[in-house]
């Protein structure tokens, strides 16, 4: 039996945590989809489509060395009916503290009763990323702080690029 990896986020942007949650969800899943979660009602700090980008540098990467097939979508909706809707056998989510248990059980129990045929894996984020938060992420490069630590180099490197552009200094 082949199993299909659905791990959902926002990416908003993608962080060394989430780089580690992909890195090892690989070694358990024949395939992996990387889902972007796109809610309409809100205003991200990157766009989808900047978000699909920058997770696709690291799937190509985990691509060439892990040998397996990673996918990465952009979705709008329910996380669930988009795992179902890619195939996905289980939903791969990551845990940085005892807040994150809490709230990933309960929605592991309403995946499961909206989807039946649906598990979840539950990964202890490593110790050396548990602290890292997307938001925390923004609001340090939101006040021209140094996000280095904390994401991939090539985003580091974008948003920097992305401020620049933009004018705002730094």
């Amino acid at each position: 039996m082949s199993l299909t990896g659905f791990y959902p986020g926002s990416f908003d942007p993608i962080t060394n945590g989430h780089k580690d949650i992909i890195v090892r969800s690989v070694k358990f899943v024949d395939e992996l989809i990387i889902g972007v979660g796109v809610h309409h009602g809100k205003t991200p700090y990157l766009s989808g489509e900047e978000r699909v980008q920058s997770i696709e540098v690291l799937a190509e990467d985990l691509r060439q060395s892990s040998g397996k097939n990673i996918k990465v979508i952009q979705f709008s909706g329910l996380m669930v009916e988009a795992a179902v809707a890619y195939g996905a056998t289980v939903i791969v989510r990551g845990l940085r503290d005892s807040a994150d248990f809490a709230y990933e059980m309960q929605m592991a129990g309403m995946n499961k009763a909206m989807a039946n045929g649906i598990e979840t894996l539950l990964l202890p984020s490593s110790g050396e990323v548990r602290h890292i938060a997307a938001q925390l992420v923004r609001q340090i490069e939101t006040f021209g702080g140094d996000i280095s630590k904390f994401v991939p180099p090539h985003v580091a490197e974008f948003l920097l690029t992305k401020k620049n552009w933009s004018g705002e200094t730094e």
